[in-house]
């Protein structure tokens, strides 16, 4: 059966209605995009990055938790050789507000020497986790990094990052 869940951006939590997905909030808020519309946009992204890295080879790096169901669909999509690694950073905690102070919790199990990866998150807020990310990939001497995002939020941005691939 096809996957026909939606990604709220309140709580980034996954959705079970097919059609206009709702968030799990303290009350029902309609999300702001159906998941229909979120699943073609999903595949876009991936031709337009298949299309990108035609005769390469790359490392997909999602960002957990929230980036690990949008990396996933993302993948089924690509049409060039792919291998998948995680990250996992906070600087929240147990608490929903940033403490600024950013800790690594799970690093890439697989070499990225050389290799062409592209950081996948679910969302670009502050950008303050996301590029000490960036930095912290960079560090491991892959030949290049890009960024994909399902939501993009420059509003609330602090740090300045690019952002290669956004879905909204």
């Amino acid at each position: 059966m096809p996957n026909t869940t939606g990604y709220c951006e309140a709580k980034m939590e996954v959705c079970q209605s097919p059609e206009t997905a709702v968030a799990r909030a303290s009350s029902d808020i309609p999300c702001l995009f159906p998941a229909s519309r979120i699943s073609e946009r999903v595949e876009e992204l991936a031709r337009e990055i298949s299309a990108d890295y035609a005769d390469q080879s790359i490392m997909v790096v999602g960002v957990l938790h929230g980036a690990y169901v949008f990396m996933a669909d993302l993948v089924r999509h690509l049409t060039i050789p792919v291998r998948c690694g995680f990250v996992m950073a906070s600087s929240y905690g147990h608490n929903t507000v940033t403490s600024g102070q950013l800790a690594l919790h799970l690093d890439l199990i697989h070499p990225a020497k050389g290799e062409h990866l592209l950081l996948v998150d679910d969302i670009v807020d502050t950008g303050t986790s996301t590029a000490w990310l960036i930095d912290h990939l960079r560090q491991k001497d892959p030949a290049s990094i890009r960024l994909c995002t399902l939501l993009d939020k420059p509003s609330r941005r602090r740090v300045p990052v690019t952002i290669d691939y956004t879905g909204f």
